[in-house]
């Protein structure tokens, strides 16, 4: 009997980056943390933008705060559940033995992070530049009137939602590279709390000015600058802030990807 009609196609099941694209993309979507988690970024954004916006008055205590800083004070809180997500993405596959999987079926290994990192981070982009622009627009419906009435056009406005987009994505990128290089989700939470809020104040009780210096561009410093749309004059610039970013995602995924390969699952 002729087996031809169920014989399948030549390359029907050869790995290309497509497909582990499509497989993360599946991974991501199909678990319930990740809608929960992406709701409550969106939720706790808007929500406070909206919040402050509604209860704003001149002259109060916040009237000289930088105008994207207040209305996306939200991203602190975000900037939380996005870390966590992206952990839970690497090393959370660590700790229920779906890695091995994962890495049996692209024996490359490295394709799967990289696969990984850029599903993740598209996600989170685009769950930012949501709520940035959106808590933006809806606060200003109650700024109108007051010192904190903002357009778009305004110098560094544009620049400060875009900026504030990017290092909320390129923050939580670096919690997903600490949880691939940790390969535990409370280990690598606790890593990426130590790099961003103990360190920096640690080392900003040295008295060396270099020192005080170089913490600006640690990620939470380097954060800060770009969510502003007049930054510190002390502070990083949002382009080198910006650089910095790149820099710290690229050298913990960097490292990740080099004991990918070293290290057994």
């Amino acid at each position: 009997m002729s087996t031809a009609g169920t014989t399948a196609p030549t390359g029907a099941y050869r790995l290309t980056t497509a497909r582990v694209l499509r497989a993360e993309w599946h991974k991501l979507w199909t678990v319930r943390s990740t809608w929960i988690t992406l709701l409550t970024a969106v939720v706790a954004t808007v929500g406070l933008g909206v919040a402050i916006g509604a209860t704003y008055e001149n002259g109060g205590d916040d009237s000289d705060m930088d105008v994207v800083f207040l209305t996306l004070v939200g991203f602190q809180f975000a900037l939380i559940a996005l870390a966590v997500l992206g952990i839970l993405v690497t090393a959370g596959e660590y700790s229920t033995g779906l890695a091995r999987s994962s890495l049996t079926a692209v024996p490359r290994r490295t394709p799967v992070l990289w696969a990984k990192t850029a599903v993740f981070g598209a996600v989170v982009l685009a769950t930012a530049l949501v709520a940035a622009f959106l808590t933006f627009f809806a606060a200003q419906a109650f700024y109108a009137g007051t010192n904190q009435a903002a357009s778009l056009g305004d110098p560094g406005v544009l620049r400060a939602l875009l900026g504030s987009a990017a290092g909320l994505t390129l923050l939580a990128v670096i919690a997903l590279g600490i949880g691939a290089l940790v390969r535990s989700v409370p280990g690598a939470i606790g890593g990426f709390i130590a790099l961003a809020l103990i360190l920096p104040s640690v080392l900003t009780m040295l008295p060396y000015a270099v020192v005080e210096d170089l913490v600006d561009y640690f990620p939470a410093e380097s954060f800060n600058s770009l969510n502003t749309a007049r930054p510190a004059a002390d502070a990083a610039t949002p382009g080198a802030a910006l650089l910095a970013l790149v820099l710290w995602a690229a050298a913990f995924l960097v490292s990740a990807a080099a004991l990918l390969k070293r290290r057994d699952v």
